[in-house]
């Protein structure tokens, strides 16, 4: 008979460099979404393309995480977004998180603490995930 045991640092494994493969491609989508709205702008998004990435990006990503627990490139990368009583987050965690990310890239220091964060502490977490209690783990299926 075998047993197995469960590995806590496994969850924990790499997440920090998919989080940040992650970000690479939900910023490449985040970025043709917008490209494909600016006709909807009658073209003048160009003169404020840098908002419509954070206020189109802010819904991406509140979106994305209120519906599994994961953007899609967190997905792509086979992680996913828990809550302090590890569940998927909820509709109001996923906007508090997200607002909390959308604050910290406005200002710059906050998102170097943020990353510093993500690449010291054992459990890849960032600012935001300190503040809501919230951290991201590889999904196992």
């Amino acid at each position: 008979m075998t047993t197995y045991s469960y590995d806590p640092t496994a969850a924990y494994s790499g997440v920090a460099v998919k989080r940040g493969i992650a970000w690479v491609f939900d910023m490449i989508a985040i970025g043709i979404i917008c490209t494909l709205a600016l006709p909807f702008t009658a073209f003048t998004g160009v003169f404020f393309f840098p908002f419509l990435m954070l206020v189109i990006g802010f819904f991406y990503r509140w979106f994305t995480i209120a519906n599994g627990s994961a953007t899609w490139g967190m997905r792509m990368m086979g992680i996913t977004l828990r809550d302090v009583y590890d569940r998927p987050l909820s509709s109001q965690t996923a906007f508090f998180h997200t607002l909390g990310y959308s604050v910290s890239v406005c200002v710059a220091p906050l998102q170097l603490v943020s990353a510093i964060l993500m690449l010291v502490s054992p459990q890849a977490k960032g600012l935001t995930d300190y503040l809501l209690g919230t951290y991201a783990v590889n999904h196992f299926t």
